[in-house]
């Protein structure tokens, strides 16, 4: 079976080997993020993507406690990248986010935005961004 055949299985708020996580954002972005743990345990959840036992996907949503949540590192392996896991990660985390909260918030560069009109998000009036690094 040729791995772009393979089933992909979704998982929300599973425990994740730390080193897997970290293998997966070196691979797609060229280096490692800080320690998830405690980024994990103040998320709201989590969804993950998997081929067989290896982690291929990711997407974090974190919140302010209330009803307020917010998208981050949205990542596939870039073995994998192009067959809609990026997408279904993103919804997934949308539907685990729905009735608990009002609105859900993600910032991406303009490349992505087709990519999250798809995933659901729509454009706002009204928006800023103050870069602080």
């Amino acid at each position: 079976m040729d791995k772009h055949d393979e089933p992909i299985v979704y998982l929300t708020r599973v425990d994740i080997d730390q080193e897997e996580l970290q293998r997966l954002f070196e691979a797609a972005r060229g280096r490692r993020k800080v320690d998830f743990r405690p980024v994990l345990e103040r998320s709201f959840t989590w969804v993950t993507a998997h081929a067989r036992d290896q982690l291929v996907g990711f997407v974090n949503v974190a919140w302010d406690g209330g009803v307020h949540f917010f998208l981050l590192d949205t990542t596939v392996h870039p073995g994998w990248q192009r067959r809609g896991i990026g997408t279904r990660l993103v919804r997934n985390a949308l539907d685990a986010c729905r009735g608990a909260g009002e609105w859900i918030h993600v910032d991406f560069e303009p490349e992505l935005t087709s990519f999250y009109h798809r995933a659901g998000f729509g454009p706002v009036a009204a928006a800023a961004i103050a870069r602080i690094q």
